[in-house]
């Protein structure tokens, strides 16, 4: 990847930080969740150390590079004390160069938070609030197996702003079983009122591995699904909310810069069970080399790997030079703003000419902006992203 090394530096560094315990797993999530009830006694004394004890092992991979942002993550990451987030931020102010402007998000659910427990998190150095509300009509969130109500969400909201919050993101789903536009468009008008900074909007989708999957609910008709969808981006986007991402929305500069750092392929340490990572390193000869790892996912194990000799680290995988083109695509192109190709030439080591010559089907089918200096999803390509990158590897596979 000497070629590649050359033109492309290190990229900015996050750090994500999983905690898997929530109250109940939800029917619809795949992520890493393990439901443990109400008013469980989670082990926090014993997680935070082994969270330390890996980051510890990660430090070596970084050396010395600043983070732009930290991402908590889960689960529920607001079922562990305020007092908890405080001992791991005094560490990693220690351990690891923090941007002076360090964005440091919290996911949290209205269902899990006891008043006063946001002033807490701010104290403790928690600047950005993602919240959790998937809707507000309370019916919606039985079907979804939501443990809070739509005045829980409202009163969340109310919480974090008296403790502070000026940069909050709501998310929001919509497709939800028995959902008319009309009920859809209540959700948006309802997280509108509440001058949220950033929304997440994005579709129910019956993901493998879930209780939805194997047990279907009877889910709107794709044409109700695309009116949903066009109707809701129309109100967004009237309300001053800009979309930047496929299901991302937010008011001028306040953009997610943690996930804006995924999108544009940048680096991120993974600690926590099941936590993932990407690394980019250069070896003695100047060549890029880039690292996808990952850590033990049940609970238990990954405590137990406290005691491990092999530490908490399951797997890992060197991304390949002939990889870096579809998996650079797969993230560069949510964003709306797509990429130049100048970016991709250097992230990729690819031509822009050869790719471009051969990504005339998608132009063709209006899955592209008719711009040649940009790799970019048209508004049909963003809704066929899938399509899209299909037709872009095929098309780099012949660059071979």
């Amino acid at each position: 990847m000497s070629a590649l090394s050359r033109r492309v530096g290190l990229p900015p560094l996050a750090l994500y930080v999983h905690v898997p315990w929530c109250v109940r797993k939800c029917p619809y999530c795949d992520f890493n969740s393990h439901g443990v009830g109400h008013g469980a006694d989670l082990p926090e004394a014993n997680y935070l150390a082994a969270l330390l004890q890996d980051l510890e092992a990660e430090l070596p991979l970084v050396g010395g590079r600043e983070l732009t942002s930290i991402f908590i993550g889960g689960g529920t990451p607001s079922l562990m004390s305020a007092g908890f987030y405080e001992r791991l931020f005094d560490v990693l102010a220690t351990q690891l160069s923090l941007a002076s402007d360090v964005e440091v998000t919290l996911e949290a659910n209205p269902g899990t938070l006891e008043r006063g427990r946001f002033q807490g998190y701010r104290a403790a150095g928690i600047n950005r609030l993602s919240l959790g509300v998937q809707s507000f009509q309370d019916g919606q969130l039985h079907a979804l197996g939501r443990i809070h109500s739509g005045g829980d969400a409202i009163a969340a909201v109310d919480e974090a702003r008296y403790a502070g919050f000026d940069n909050i993101n709501l998310d929001l789903m919509h497709g939800l079983p028995g959902q008319t536009p009309a009920l859809a468009l209540d959700d948006l008008d309802l997280a509108l009122s509440l001058s949220p900074e950033h929304l997440s909007w994005y579709q129910l989708t019956l993901e493998p591995n879930t209780e939805f999957h194997s047990r279907p609910p009877v889910l709107p008709e794709e044409e109700m699904l695309w009116e949903i969808q066009d109707l809701g981006h129309e109100r967004l986007e009237a309300a001053g909310l800009v979309r930047y991402e496929i299901s991302a929305y937010a008011r001028p500069g306040m953009q997610s810069r943690h996930n804006l750092n995924y999108w544009r392929f940048g680096d991120y340490l993974g600690i926590g069970a099941g936590a993932h990572g990407k690394l980019s390193a250069t070896d003695p000869q100047g060549e890029l080399h880039i690292e996808r790892r990952w850590k033990a996912r049940q609970p238990e194990a990954y405590l137990r790997r406290s005691e491990d000799p092999r530490g908490f680290v399951a797997g890992r995988t060197e991304v390949e030079e002939e990889e870096l083109p579809l998996e650079f695509a797969m993230n560069a192109l949510r964003l709306v703003e797509g990429v130049s190709m100048a970016d991709w030439e250097a992230h990729t080591g690819r031509p822009a000419a050869t790719l471009e010559a051969r990504l005339l089907p998608a132009r063709k089918k209006g899955l592209l902006v008719e711009d040649g200096r940009r790799l970019q999803a048209s508004p049909q390509g963003l809704l066929f992203l899938n399509e899209l990158l299909v037709m872009i590897g095929e098309a780099d596979a012949g660059t071979e």
